[in-house]
């Protein structure tokens, strides 16, 4: 049965792509079910937690499609910023273009917001929620990731996306930029909430 994941970031597409084909999921995207990005769909991150985004998104497209659908919503938190970026992650600077040139906004407001700040004061961590919806109206499924890092003042690495290139993770010594896809998988946000996800997702292929 093929597995719905709601995002349309490459970046993201990649990760799921790697760890739910390992587990012998069959993974599809949006765009590969004949799913056209639609206006309402930019209102589906307006919620005010990880948690009411992702189950909003999978609802959304569970009902779209008729699949059964997976959808995360996930984002850096700094602790001396309150928790900033938060929720407002991916959309932190206002900043709009490619992905890329919205990744270059957003590293620019992290630096701009922590210019000349101590280390004990670059603390953070990453956080991911999932939600799974067996099919449209059911009750989501809802599982949560997340890990510790420090924010650096300079890049490092040329892959993940995102703030990946300033997140020194605090178990792999390096980057998640610096980092392999195996790597990040095994200690992210991202990949701890997948893992607690995968007893609930229906039976992969034999």
């Amino acid at each position: 049965m093929k597995l719905l994941v709601a995002t349309r970031s490459h970046g993201k597409q990649r990760e799921f792509r790697a760890a739910l084909a390992a587990a012998g999921h069959e993974v599809v995207f949006p765009d590969d079910v004949g799913l056209p990005e639609s206006p309402e769909e930019a209102a589906l991150e307006h919620g005010e937690t990880f948690e009411a985004n992702a189950r909003r998104k999978a609802e959304h497209f569970a009902a779209r499609s008729g699949l059964p659908t997976l959808a995360d919503d996930s984002g850096l938190e700094v602790i001396s910023l309150g928790g900033q970026p938060g929720v407002r992650s991916k959309r932190w600077a206002g900043a709009s273009g490619t992905p890329a040139e919205v990744d270059a906004a957003n590293n620019a407001e992290l630096q701009r917001r922590l210019a000349g700040a101590p280390e004990h004061r670059r603390a953070a961590r990453y956080r991911c929620v999932l939600a799974f919806v067996a099919r449209a109206g059911a009750v989501p499924v809802v599982t949560e990731g997340s890990c510790a890092g420090t924010i650096l003042a300079e890049p490092r690495g040329a892959g993940g996306f995102g703030y990946d290139p300033y997140f020194l993770s605090a178990e792999l010594g390096r980057t998640f930029a610096e980092a392999s896809v195996e790597e990040k998988e095994r200690v992210s946000h991202r990949g701890r909430a997948l893992a607690a996800m995968l007893p609930h997702l229906p039976a992969s292929a034999p």
